[in-house]
């Protein structure tokens, strides 16, 4: 079955210890080098928090919300 996943941060963790260089673990859930963040995240900087979106790889739609 598949389901809908609402990520609500809009930016990458920062994972410092134990690494020569900062390693960025993905939190917005469209990255396409999961675990590790590739930027996609600047995609929802215009979102509305109050708003669910499912992306592809078209776009962005907005979904009724029915939680």
């Amino acid at each position: 079955m598949a389901r809908i996943v609402r990520h609500e941060k809009n930016a990458p963790y920062e994972v410092a210890e134990g690494t020569e260089l900062p390693v960025y673990i993905c939190a917005c859930g469209l990255s396409k080098n999961k675990p590790f963040c590739d930027g996609s995240h600047k995609k929802t900087r215009d979102e509305n928090p109050a708003d669910v979106y499912v992306y592809d790889d078209i776009g962005r739609a907005r979904l009724k919300n029915e939680y």
